[in-house]
């Protein structure tokens, strides 16, 4: 079967489809349209007057004509138009008066144009004229019928007027050609200012997509809508470089936590099979420490996906509101036993109720870890310290020990899935319970942090704080 060659579009289609055109091109319509728009206005306002006022002023030199016919007659108009005709020192003026039969009574016209008076009583005609020495003008008349079956034409020559007003079309004309030019422009300008500015944030995502996840957005000084999108792309691509480097380190923190349960079962389970030892209490704790060993595994694995469920938000589900202060109390409960067996004190203290909307199983699980951890590091005869309190809109819950606490680095990594401070080597547990913390802090919209306690450098303690998003109390 042959093989078809894949086509590519052409620089037309890319400039076509390419939203720097359609922004240009509607940069280039808006200007356009305001140019036309201008000359519009200005069209109405010069020309479109100029028509306005010669229309207004035939008709009110008619209207007068009109009213001194009803007032004196045939005479007092003869004499009137005269009079104007006098006046009239440019020749700007036509006047025109018939009786009844159609003869020619007054005025400087000789007749009436082909077509008028046929129609309504009032009724305006163009007329053109012939001048001896000049080329033909233009005139506006305006057909008046009086009273009686006389007719007046009132008129005015507009050649003037109009060579005003071509004049004025044609540097309208000459605008909306330069207007064009500049709109082609502008939008030309437009689109490579899109493109110089968008072409940084293309090069770095088609070296993210080609395997690269070290290259970042340059920003410029601008600090414009590019800018910020640049940022937002880098601070992007920070989150998944930590995320990249979280599924290595959980990998291999996996591979190498793991194979130490697994081996050591397996090593006791073939000791005990390959065993000539009959004794059935020797075989019954082989089993036993090999099932321990793998309940651990099987404990780290859901641990896991249970910090992977509650990062993906799929628990939001089970929000609803809650008194966090009866969740405390549950917890106290729980560890102050524990406490009280290795000689240790627990302190509570908070003011009820501390109303917010999560999810109580999770949050439950977040203080007992913590007192977990305060429970298992503090020594004999220390204390223990569980507050929480209400800061305006937030929820802030403390969580302190006397242990030996953590250096500044440690601090900055705690919370890491599998991450074990050095004074943690020796105590029993996975570097999961902090991960799973946060990942329930941030599941609220709070944040986790820690800060050392005031004891001595041996045994400085370690503060855990978080901040939860408190709910409106309840109105009474």
């Amino acid at each position: 079967m042959p093989h078809r060659r894949q086509q590519h579009p052409g620089p037309l289609w890319r400039l076509l489809s390419s939203a720097g055109f359609r922004f240009a091109t509607l940069f280039a319509a808006l200007f356009l349209a305001a140019g036309l728009g201008f000359a519009g206005v200005l069209w109405w306002g010069t020309a479109g007057t100029l028509e306005r006022q010669t229309d207004s002023a035939i008709r009110a030199d008619a209207q007068a004509l009109a009213e001194r016919w009803r007032e004196a007659g045939t005479d007092a108009v003869i004499e009137a138009i005269g009079e104007r005709l006098a006046l009239d020192a440019d020749g700007q003026a036509l006047y025109l008066l018939l009786d009844p039969r159609g003869q020619r009574l007054a005025g400087n016209l000789v007749s009436l144009p082909p077509g008028a008076g046929e129609g309504p009583a009032e009724s305006w005609h163009h007329l053109t004229l012939e001048h001896e020495d000049e080329a033909p003008g233009e005139a506006r008349l305006y057909l008046l019928e009086l009273p009686g079956g006389a007719t007046l034409a009132v008129g005015r020559e507009v050649s003037e007027k109009q060579r005003l007003r071509a004049l004025l079309t044609e540097g309208l004309a000459w605008a909306a050609g330069a207007a064009l030019l500049f709109a082609v422009l502008g939008a030309w300008l437009m689109r490579r200012a899109l493109e110089r500015r968008l072409t940084p944030a293309v090069a770095t995502a088609a070296l993210i997509a080609g395997g690269d996840l070290s290259p970042r957005v340059p920003l410029s000084a601008h600090d414009d809508e590019f800018d910020r999108l640049g940022a937002s792309m880098n601070t992007m691509l920070d989150r998944i470089a930590h995320l990249m480097d979280g599924v290595r380190g959980v990998s291999d923190a996996i591979a190498h936590d793991l194979r130490t349960p697994i081996a050591r079962a397996r090593n006791g389970l073939e000791e005990a099979l390959l065993s000539e030892d009959e004794d059935p209490a020797a075989l019954r704790g082989a089993i036993e420490r090999g099932i321990a060993d793998l309940d651990n595994v099987t404990r780290v694995f859901q641990a896991v996906l249970r910090i992977a469920e509650v990062e993906a938000g799929a628990r939001r589900a089970a929000f609803a509101p809650l008194d966090l202060a009866l969740l405390l109390a549950d917890a106290a409960e729980l560890y102050g036993a524990s406490a009280e067996a290795r000689g240790q004190t627990l302190h509570t203290g908070w003011t009820a109720p501390l109303n917010l909307t999560g999810d109580r199983d999770l949050l439950l699980q977040v203080v007992a870890n913590l007192l977990d951890n305060a429970v298992k590091f503090t020594p004999p005869g220390g204390n223990i310290t569980l507050s929480a309190a209400r800061d305006h809109d937030q929820l802030i819950i403390r969580v302190a020990d006397e242990g030996p606490g953590l250096t500044l680095a440690d601090r900055e990594r705690v919370g890491e899935r599998f991450f074990r401070a050095d004074q943690a080597r020796t105590t029993p547990g996975s570097g999961l319970g902090l991960s799973l913390v946060r990942a329930v802090v941030q599941l609220h919209g709070g944040v986790l942090w820690f800060e050392n306690g005031d004891g001595p450098p041996d045994f400085p303690g370690l503060v855990v704080l978080f901040r939860l998003p408190a709910a409106a109390a309840p109105a009474v």
